[in-house]
């Protein structure tokens, strides 16, 4: 694991997501994942979160970064 990088909480995922302005969807299927969800020029960022893997590991944070349309270094900042 990555001292550069520390795992991340859903809770701070959340803040991160937040801070992006990006707004949860209302979960209608009964499941753990959440998505999040941002409009911009047209264009929608859709990042799923799965809570119950949290802490999450740097592969799922990248991932959620990708998702978000932003760079791991960039994510984790917020």
């Amino acid at each position: 694991m990555s001292s550069r990088y520390p795992p991340l909480t859903c809770r701070q995922v959340k803040t991160i997501l937040t801070h992006l302005g990006f707004k949860q969807r209302a979960n209608a299927g009964g499941t753990s994942h959440e998505q999040w969800i941002k409009d911009v020029d047209g264009r929608r960022y859709k990042v799923t979160v799965d809570c119950p893997k949290a802490p999450f590991s740097q592969s799922l944070i990248a991932s959620m970064a990708r998702q978000a349309g932003s760079q791991r270094r960039n994510f984790t900042r917020h």
